[in-house]
């Protein structure tokens, strides 16, 4: 049975009927965005909860075997993913969904999403799952194994509306490697809203605000 990643959990409202999972990026911890929990009104959706996973500690080839949080390994030649790492966080994220479900949000009403490292892993883990999502959203990050996921795409999640967000400015993850990852996404018809902004590898005021208006619309259906 796949462990469930620890994580830092906020309840706004009593009895919670949607939930946000908040994926953070590589050398970060859940703590990095629950600033969200608060700048991100979703007031009008009802009871929200925000979980932030923490990723396991692993060596990361790119940083010269370092050990830091990280979803799965990066190494210098971007092109040779860690597949089997990928793996193992899809299936820890996963049973962070299905944990979920059994706390009484159903898939439906669930939310996944992340930054950088976890943007990769929450399109990945979302446009797999099995069971229907609210929504996926991505910032400042691209789509990993994207040659596979014509044959490994869910029919529950053939149409689930995807967030992306990027900034024109990034070093980190170029904005033409995001751009690609988009339209992957749109070629095989998915409903992507897309933004950019004049800025680094990093999230804007603008951009939370997007992100608002759009989980509020994901959440209202």
């Amino acid at each position: 049975m796949t462990a469930v990643p620890d994580t830092l959990d906020f309840d706004v409202g009593s009895q919670p009927t949607a939930t946000i999972v908040v994926l953070h990026g590589l050398g970060a911890n859940g703590g990095d965005f629950v600033p969200f929990v608060q700048d991100v009104d979703l007031g009008p959706v009802g009871a929200v909860r925000w979980v932030f996973p923490n990723a396991p500690l692993l060596p990361v080839t790119l940083n010269g075997g370092y050990v830091m949080p990280a979803w799965f390994d990066i190494r210098p030649d971007r092109s040779d993913e860690d597949v089997a790492g990928l793996a193992r966080s899809q299936a820890s994220i996963e049973a962070l969904l299905a944990r979920e479900v059994a706390r009484g949000v159903p898939a439906r009403r669930i939310v996944l999403g992340g930054f950088s490292q976890g943007c990769a892993l929450a399109l990945l883990t979302g446009l797999r799952y099995p069971r229907r999502l609210a929504g996926v959203f991505g910032l400042s990050g691209y789509l990993p194994r994207a040659g596979a996921l014509a044959a490994e795409r869910s029919a529950a999640n053939a149409d689930v509306p995807v967030f992306l967000a990027h900034g024109r400015e990034d070093e980190m993850v170029v904005l033409p490697r995001a751009i690609a990852s988009r339209d992957v996404l749109l070629a095989q018809g998915y409903p992507v809203q897309w933004h950019d902004y004049p800025i680094g590898h990093s999230v804007c005021p603008t951009e939370v605000a997007d992100l608002r208006t759009w989980l509020r619309q994901v959440l209202a259906r």
